[in-house]
């Protein structure tokens, strides 16, 4: 049953690929703007029905996810509904909103340990569908690059740019200490199970997380300060440093952030050049995979 309801919440967030439905919720919410205040209530509701499955349910911890849903509709609300050109400050805020109470598991001593992995997820979609909401359809902002590929060159720029970062992160994630010389898959690992790997990370990692860092956290400061070589290194600054408190090393982990850094600007240029954050996403699962499997 868990596994259906994540299965549920990856094809809501995968829904919003298609034209009609980002359509629908973009005109409902523009014709109706306080229809927004709707949304934590749903989400909230799911967030509900998922832990009293895992049997952690409790009142307080919904009060919280209610709360953390709240807050960055409130941000939203305060800019207003409508085509959006240019973000203001409170929409970076409601992006952190979202973003950093996951990063640092806020809440999770109120969910007991055995549903804290399920939970987890189920925060991670809801979060994603709420930025979802709020900025391809409450607030509108062009460049989130939000659809499926619309040229060959999608398909193309991740294999092109795997060819040229992939070596580059190698030396220097050795060179630093960060991964081991490569070597090849265990005994464990059949071609059925590698392969299988690539559309977890692809779905469970690298495009949600290229939602974040590249369709809002990216994409709204080109639109707010313009694109150029400076945005780019900030964005992938700022992927760098979201994974300072990662493993396997000591926190923080630098070493972790130094080759964050680097393959976020391959991300960043992939998105930039592509049609959709697909062509990111593809690029980031290549290189998460082949860490997870060669090194």
């Amino acid at each position: 049953m868990q596994t259906l309801v994540l299965a549920l919440l990856l094809a809501a967030i995968l829904a919003f690929f298609l034209p009609t439905v980002q359509n629908r919720v973009r005109d409902a919410l523009h014709a109706r703007p306080a229809a927004i205040w709707a949304v934590p209530f749903l989400l909230v509701t799911i967030f509900s029905g998922a832990a009293a499955l895992a049997g952690a349910f409790s009142f307080r911890l919904a009060v919280l996810v209610l709360g953390y849903t709240a807050a960055p509709v409130v941000c939203a609300w305060v800019g207003g509904a409508g085509f959006i050109d240019r973000p203001a400050a409170l929409d970076f805020v409601a992006i952190l909103l979202l973003w950093l109470p996951l990063e640092f598991a806020a809440g999770a001593r109120l969910v007991p340990r055995p549903a804290q992995g399920f939970l987890h997820s189920v925060a991670y979609a809801i979060a994603i569908l709420l930025g979802l909401v709020l900025f391809t359809g409450f607030r509108s902002f062009s460049g989130m690059k939000y659809n499926l590929p619309r040229r060959r060159s999608d398909f193309g720029l991740p294999l092109a740019a795997f060819a040229i970062t992939a070596p580059i992160l190698m030396a220097a994630g050795i060179a630093i200490g960060f991964i081991p010389p490569p070597h090849w898959p265990g005994a464990a690992a059949t071609g059925g199970s590698v392969a299988g790997a690539f559309g977890v990370i692809l779905v469970g990692t690298a495009l949600p997380e290229e939602i974040l860092f590249r369709s809002l956290i990216q994409n709204l400061i080109m639109l707010r300060f313009g694109a150029s070589w400076r945005t780019l290194l900030a964005a992938s600054l700022i992927f760098g440093c979201a994974h300072l408190d990662n493993g396997p090393q000591p926190l923080p982990n630098w070493r972790y952030m130094i080759l964050a850094t680097i393959a976020g600007v391959a991300y960043g240029m992939v998105f930039q050049r592509a049609s959709t954050v697909l062509s990111s996403a593809a690029l980031h699962a290549m290189v998460d995979w082949t860490k997870h499997f060669f090194f």
